[in-house]
């Protein structure tokens, strides 16, 4: 029957398991299978968590817990309405009826339940000494100092968990106990734990990076000073208002300035514990770089909160600014630093509860404005009084429901418009069209509480349009000349004087005259223009602002009355040319006309667009000039100020000057010019004979034919300008980058003969200011001490780098070992360099010995010719000094002492080769390495034995064979060492190497001797190569020097994540394509080697088959990590970003910050062991760094038990630091009607490796209104922390050693480029799919050379570099009050990720590109895939062409950077389409010539005339092949970073 009864249990229990959320990785146990609905609101969880873990410790008490679980969800839930409930109720009985009955079949006394948990609690508290832990914390917080290792961190918290679960049931359960028994015992055991809770809950209580809610014994974060100053900083003082008495407050902490903005404005509780810990870390991080706060009580500096409430009110400031209106408060110096802070907290908690508003800064703004009014109404009186504006109509207060909702739902209603995408764009109003009502004064008309039927909250009715802001999105071609016209004007004007030129032959007054159509030319294309506007402009003319439709029409009627005017006036000086009586009038006021205009224009363009005159185009409040500016130039929010340093504005003019020497040289010369002869002719040549009937050409100067002719060359006209910009920017990138020392490490053989540099310059660079070594020592002693510290400071990150490319299979256990470096912190006088460097050198040294018939002198300069030689022949000498030093003592000791002092003598002298017979030095060298051989073992007996008897024969072979007869005689004749040998005593035990330093010592000059293969070739693998040459490389590159961890910028990375492969599941790998080829066999194949280092990794032979890998769970999982690692999972990713983590944890380790203080004391010893243990080091990299993965559709993954759900779940339990945001979706009943509410959660894995909810904040409605993965990454960034956010997509990739280099990336913010310190830093990547196929390895190559060449030169000199994705940093707090990192309006912002670029540019922002660090990416590799990405790029670049975006920038930019923007953004695709127009033309028109028969007509008539120009015209398809010329930033990156010839 008890078989029975344990088979039905192991039943339930799988039951249970797989009918619950399906994500977790579930222990062992009836726990993990709570529904939601349950888990939520009650502890059934961790009381069946806590019952799991004292079954086999006491089966009675775990059923007490267990009846416990199930009286509590039958309380909460006694219908099992709830999705899950009545199988997991079912299942729980069915487990709890089964423990009921005893081993011997009696029943069990359950009225004593109570006195045996008792019991057992008491027990359990003594076993796993609680109170210790309680007294443990308490010293902490009174000291600040940690007393526990690490190791016990989950012990720790498994045994919290358990304690807190059975407090909980025995406070259920001691309601029917007796009062003066155990009733009484455990009602003072409760009042005692509620005293001392604060360890109990903080360890349990969820919380995100700091545990604001209840203090935990195993974080560190709380202990930090400048943390601890933070939170004082927020504290509730008595001058605040007093707080209702029964608003709720956690009563393990203290009322902090958030408890009164959540009471009166009514802000959710998540957003608010979100964004209190969410202050803390950004006023804590300000207060770092000033300093470490070092007193008793820390206290934050005000100019750390006057640079937080600057830079996270500055969009705010600058709105109020721009509308001329009075900020909410009087003036910086007015407020203290308690209503600054307040005030920073306010916009912060606006802000993360706006949901879909995030994308309309200035709303935010406007909400901001009359909010922080209300708040300092409030703050003068003495209670806390709710703010009108969130209350209510039960008299609650709700920010969510009363002030964004109304926001959303018009959003939500306009959204509804697009159908889907499918509707015009101006049928519908987008993000922007809301957010740009707040650019003008009369936003204030929507009142505040909002007026529900104000224009910005009307609702779009059925075919009504509701009205566009101040551009309206019209699907036309017409947009690229409306927003590109100075181009296209420039382009035609040049083309018109130049024709003219060429037809006139000589320069002259009527060639003169002639040149002045471009006049009207000019003013009928702005015309043009204006006439556009006012066209485009429809549908947005009933809501846009008044002065934008009065300055449209004053500009189209006057440029149309200067079309007329212009063209009157210039046909007069014709008429007057023609008239040789004339006296020029017309010519004089038409020279006159366009002097004023131009001068008008020019001074206009300087004022606005010229670096050293637009600060006077601002200060001047001229009613007359400020009218001509508006005229000329919009005047917008976004878009002010879009000028750069004058040096800068000099380099990009400078470089499209040499674009228009070199572009209208060559139209000259080699398009228009050799046309014009050939043209004439064809114009008077009498009647052609046509093969058919032509209209068109026939008796009309042969039209036809000469449109033929010239058409190719207009177009060619049209898009070579890009040609001519890829040429030199070729040339230019390739330049900057030689400059940046680019490619100088391009080889591993260049690795090898520059390893000894490597310390220093890693020194220099990557390691902190405190810990960083004097560099100006002369002497040649002091200079090898200090290479030794470079050497030793370098070691530790060297081989952690080393290290993880053994885990990533990229090189074996016998190259790890050659090429890690010794840790350099040992007593020998020398610097030891890595084994692949000094590997057969001397062996090599040997023979050149054995050769030498020459001095010492000569011997050892040909030694030093290879300076590793020199290093290892050094190397071995002291090393067998120490180690025979180490070995023997007495009689032995001396003999080695008087060996190693008449050896040096002799060097001194000069006269080693006299001294020693080094022909005997091979018979040393085999004594040697059979004395090293035995000392690397473990010491037994026997090997006790056999090396003194090693030791020995060295000593024999040493003073027989290798020493010269003379010293050998004085030896012999040493009575002590004769009469030591003569007892036996000499060297008759030894004593054997046990310090680690000796032993190894011992194993590096084992191998030293015995190692006869060379190491040229280590690694082998190329991507091991390639990563090490550029990471070395990179090390002299110019970059700013590192911080202490503790005062670096902190930053936080973010992944957008929909449905896409998280990990290979078993089954995938071995399922077969048609060609019968599994992912499995297809790696294995191309990674035959990384195959081979994994089998060595798992310790599995390299036979094994993929069934053995099967049978053991832990390989298999191995081996699915092994295959996700090399295709475009998220594990990957995951894997890469979480290197910043452990780079940050090494380094801080090494800085050895002391736990509370500032200071960095210089402290000598170099070792990184242990780095990932410690908790102050964690702790820090936890402070400095975050990683949040955007999983949109998480929850329903969980619900419908998906294996991505449970893959992501295990990268959870995988990564301490991962957390994970998702939209999670509730549907309720309301009067019969089906609702939906959504909620915006972030969860990381618990103890248990569970989900644990940290936030859930409930989001007006559906947040995706837009496009997908903008709205994935805006409802999970108020998750995001730190001053920088690195956007990752999920197919990329990180290494360590890039990683190392993050927080030098990051002081460029602190860094000014130009005029501006950068709000976006860009990064170069590496596109690690180029291996699968020839088409991938191209695809590869174009991208490289976009990523890196490219790249290099839109940042500088042209600063037009955008941001394209990927690996850009942004500055977080810069683009979170602006809108955001992509903009998300459907179908127009489908390139999300450059409108985020586009916007900062608009918004005075500054985007650089740095490329001494680099992330890996993945690319499609099909032809299919490359093709779909390439179409969805070139359509939204053909939706930015529509956007308000480029039209403002191809509108403010000067006009030498609007050329910088059109062909490196949009233009790029219509030089592309010109390309293949050009194509078509040239050869339709051939065909025209070759069909009609004027083709042979006209080669007839110049054979005829001799005329070689019209037989030459024929035959200019060369002019069509110039696109060839694109491919050349690819050549010279090849050559930059490659070489010509690619070194081995």
């Amino acid at each position: 029957m008890a078989r029975i009864y344990n088979n039905w249990e192991r039943l339930v229990r799988a039951a249970l398991r797989s009918s619950g959320p399906g994500h977790e990785r579930v222990p062992s146990g009836i726990a993990g299978a709570v529904p939601p609905s349950l888990g939520k609101t009650t502890n059934i969880d961790a009381i069946l968590q806590a019952a799991d873990a004292i079954q086999a410790e006491d089966p009675n008490v775990s059923r007490i817990l267990c009846e416990q679980a199930y009286t509590m969800a039958q309380n909460l839930d006694p219908k099992s309405d709830g999705r899950g409930v009545l199988q997991f109720k079912t299942g729980l009985m069915s487990v709890i009826k089964q423990k009921l009955a005893q081993k011997d079949g009696g029943p069990i006394d359950r009225s004593r339940d109570i006195e045996h948990l008792w019991d057992f609690y008491q027990r359990y508290k003594r076993r796993h000494r609680v109170d210790d832990i309680q007294r443990q914390e308490q010293r902490w917080r009174e000291s600040g100092t940690f007393g526990a290792d690490f190791g016990d961190y989950v012990e720790m918290k498994n045994t919290i968990a358990t304690v807190r679960a059975l407090v909980e049931v025995m406070e259920a359960l001691s309601k029917d106990a007796d009062p003066n028994g155990v009733g009484r015992l455990i009602t003072e055991e409760l009042r005692k734990v509620k005293r001392t809770d604060a360890t109990l809950s903080g360890e349990l209580t969820a919380y995100n990076i700091v545990p604001l809610e209840a203090p935990s014994l195993t974080n560190a974060i709380g202990g930090f000073p400048e943390v601890r100053g933070a939170i004082s900083t927020l504290r509730y003082t008595e001058q605040f208002p007093r707080l209702p008495a029964d608003f709720e407050i956690s009563r393990q902490r203290d009322a902090d300035m958030f408890d009164l903005l959540e009471c009166v404005f009514g802000f959710q509780k998540d957003n608010v514990r979100n964004q209190r810990e969410n202050v803390v870390l950004t006023i804590a991080n300000a207060q770092s770089r000033l300093g470490i706060p070092v007193e008793a009580v820390p206290k934050i500096d005000e100019n750390a909160i006057n640079e937080v409430f600057l830079k996270v009110l500055d969009n705010y400031i600058k709105w109020c600014r721009y509308l001329r209106i009075r900020l909410a408060w009087n003036s910086l110096a007015a407020i203290d630093r308690d209503r600054k802070v307040f005030l920073v907290s306010l916009y912060f908690l606006i802000w993360g509860e706006a949901a879909n508003v995030r994308f309309l800064p200035e709303c935010i703004c406007y909400i901001f404005h009359h909010m922080a009014k209300e708040l300092d109404a409030i703050l003068d009186h003495g209670e806390a009084l709710l703010a009108a504006s969130c209350r209510t109509e039960s008299g609650s207060v709700s920010f969510l429901q009363q002030i964004i909702s109304p926001i959303y739902d018009t959003l939500a209603a306009e959204a509804a418009r697009n159908n889907n995408g499918k509707a015009a764009h101006s049928a519908w109003r987008n993000y922007d069209d809301f957010n740009e009502y707040f650019w003008s004064p009369a936003c204030f008309e929507l009142k505040w509480p909002m007026r529900r039927d104000s224009p910005f909250l009307l609702k779009p009715k059925k075919r009504k349009r509701t009205g566009k802001s101040t551009f309206v999105e019209h699907r036309t071609f017409f947009h690229l000349y409306r927003s590109f016209h100075r181009l296209w004007i420039f382009l035609a004007l040049m083309f018109q004087a130049l024709a003219i030129i060429a037809f006139n032959g000589r320069i002259n007054l009527d060639t003169l005259k002639t040149v002045l159509s471009i006049g009207p030319t000019f003013v009928i294309m702005n015309f043009i223009e204006s006439f556009l506007d006012v066209v485009l402009m429809f549908g947005a003319y009933t809501t846009a602002r008044g002065m934008a439709v009065s300055r449209l029409v004053i500009r189209f009627f006057w440029f149309g009355l200067s079309s007329v005017a212009v063209t009157y006036i210039y046909l007069k000086v014709l008429q007057e040319r023609n008239d040789r009586n004339s006296d020029s009038f017309y010519f004089r006021i038409y020279v006159l006309v366009l002097g004023v205009y131009a001068a008008l224009r020019i001074v206009l363009a300087l004022l606005l667009k010229f670096p050293g005159c637009h600060k006077i185009s601002e200060m001047s409040d001229q009613s007359f000039f400020q009218f001509f500016k508006w005229i000329y130039q919009e005047r917008y929010f976004v878009g002010r100020g879009l000028y750069e340093k004058m040096s800068d504005y000099c380099r990009y003019v400078l470089f499209w000057l040499m674009i228009f020497i070199c572009k209208f040289t060559f139209t000259y010369f080699l398009q228009i010019k050799p046309l014009v002869e050939p043209t004439k002719i064809i114009v008077d040549l009498p009647s052609l004979q046509y093969s058919w009937h032509d209209l068109v050409s026939k008796n009309n100067n042969n039209a036809l034919t000469v449109a033929c002719l010239w058409a190719p060359v207009v177009g060619i006209y049209l898009m070579d300008f890009y040609i001519w910009y890829t040429l030199l920017s070729a040339i230019i990138g390739g330049v900057i980058g030689a400059r940046a020392r680019l490619g100088e490490i391009r080889s591993i053989g260049m690795v090898h003969k520059r390893f000894e540099s490597f310390p220093e310059a890693f020194a220099k660079n990557l390691v902190s200011q405190n810990r960083r070594l004097p560099f100006n020592s002369q002497s040649s002693q002091d200079s090898q001490d200090l290479n030794k510290m470079y050497a030793a400071i370098f070691s530790p990150f060297w081989n952690e780098i080393i290290k993880s490319l053994r885990e990533e299979d990229f090189i074996s256990n016998r190259e790890m070992d050659l090429l890690c470096i010794p840790s350099n912190t040992g007593s020998l006088g020398l610097v030891q360099w890595p084994l692949f460097l000094l590997s057969s050198k001397i062996l090599l040294a040997i023979d050149l010995a054995l050769d030498c018939k020459d001095t010492q002198a000569d011997l050892w300069d040909r030694i030093r010719r290879d300076e590793y030689m020199a290093y290892a022949v050094q190397e071995v000498y002291c090393s067998i000094e120490k180690i025979l030093y180490s070995l023997v003592d007495g009689e032995g000791r001396l003999w080695v002492e008087r060996i190693y002092r008449e050896i040096n003598n002799s060097i001194m002298e000069g006269s080693l080769l006299v001294t020693l017979i080094l022909k005997k030095l091979p018979q040393v060298l085999q004594k040697l390495s059979a004395l090293t051989g035995l000392l690397i073992r473990n010491e037994t007996d026997v090997l006790a034995k056999g090396a003194a008897k090693s030791v020995f024969g060295l000593y024999e072979v040493v003073t027989d064979d290798l020493l010269s007869s003379d010293l050998r005689e004085q030896l012999d004749t040493w009575s002590l060492l004769a009469k030591a040998r003569n007892e036996g005593r000499l060297f008759s035990r030894i004593k054997w190497p046990n310090d680690p330093e000796t032993k190894e010592l011992v194993k590096r000059l084992h191998l030293l001797v015995t190692v006869k293969d060379s190491a040229a070739n280590i690694p082998k693998n190329l991507e091991a190569r390639r990563r090490l040459e550029f990471f070395t490389n990179s090390l002299f590159m110019d970059m700013p020097l590192a911080k202490p961890v503790s005062e670096m910028v902190p930053f936080c990375v973010f992944t957008p994540y929909y449905s896409e492969t998280v990990l290979y599941s078993s089954s995938e790998l071995r399922v077969e394509n048609e060609d019968g080829i599994s992912i499995l066999f297809y790696l294995q194949k191309i990674f035959p080697d990384e195959w081979d280092n994994f089998l060595e990794r798992i310790g599995r032979g390299e036979s094994t088959g993929d069934a053995e890998l099967q049978e053991n769970s832990s390989d298999s999982l191995e081996l699915r990590f092994w295959v996700s690692y090399r295709g475009q999972t998220l594990a990957r990713t995951v894997r890469g970003m979480m290197y910043y983590r452990k780079a940050l944890m090494l380094q801080s380790f090494m800085e050895r910050r002391p736990f509370g203080v500032g200071n960095y004391p210089q402290n000598d010893v170099f070792t990184s062991q242990g780095y990932e243990l410690s908790r102050e080091s964690r702790a820090q990299a936890d402070l400095k760094f975050t990683y949040v993965v955007s999983c949109q559709i998480y929850g329903q993954q969980k619900q419908r038990k998906a294996p991505e759900a449970a893959d992501i779940s295990l990268l959870l339990q995988r990564n301490e630091a991962l957390r994970v945001a998702y939209i999670h979706e509730e549907s309720g009943a309301i009067e019969g009607k089906t609702t939906k509410e959504f909620y915006s959660k972030l969860v990381k894995a618990d103890i248990h490796g569970k989900d644990q909810e940290i936030y859930s904040i409930k989001l007006p409605g559906d947040p995706k209104l837009g496009e997908g993965k903008p709205e994935n990454q805006n409802h999970a960034i108020v998750f995001t922390r730190g001053e920088a956010v690195q956007t990752i997509d999920m197919n990329q990739d990180n290494y360590l050693e890039e990683a190392m280099k993050m927080r030098n990336l990051l002081e460029e913010f602190r860094r000014k480029h130009g005029i501006r310190h950068p709000t976006i830093l860009g990064v170069r990547e590496h596109v690690f799919t180029g291996s699968v196929s020839s088409l991938a390895w191209f695809m590869s190559n174009q991208e490289t050379s976009f990523v890196t060449l490219a790249q290099r030169v839109l940042a500088y000199p042209l600063k037009v570099r955008m941001h394209y994705g990927h690996p850009d940093v942004f500055d977080r707090i810069f683009h979170t009050t602006r809108g955001g990192i992509s903009k998300s309006s459907r179908v127009i912002n489908i390139s999300e990720d450059i409108f985020g670029g586009f916007n900062s540019t608009l918004r005075q922002g500054n985007i650089t590109h740095h490329e001494y660090i680099q992330v890996g990416k993945g690319r499609d590799v099909g032809l299919n895939q490359i093709a779909l990405f390439e179409g969805k790029v070139a359509g939204g670049n053909g939706e930015q062409v529509l956007s308000r975006d480029v039209y403002r920038l191809g509108k403010l930019f000067d006009f030498f950077r609007m050329f910088s923007f059109f062909y490196t953004t949009v233009g790029f695709y219509v030089c592309t389409m010109m390309t293949v127009l050009v194509v078509y033309i040239f050869l339709y028109g051939r065909a025209y010539l070759a069909f009609s028969g004027i083709d042979r007509a006209i080669a007839k008539q110049a054979k005829l005339s001799g005329n070689t120009a019209l037989d030459a015209v024929l035959n200019a398809q060369f002019l069509v092949q110039i696109g060839i010329f694109t491919a050349v930033p690819m050549i010279m990156g090849f050559i930059l970073e490659l070489g010509l010839l690619k070194e081995g």
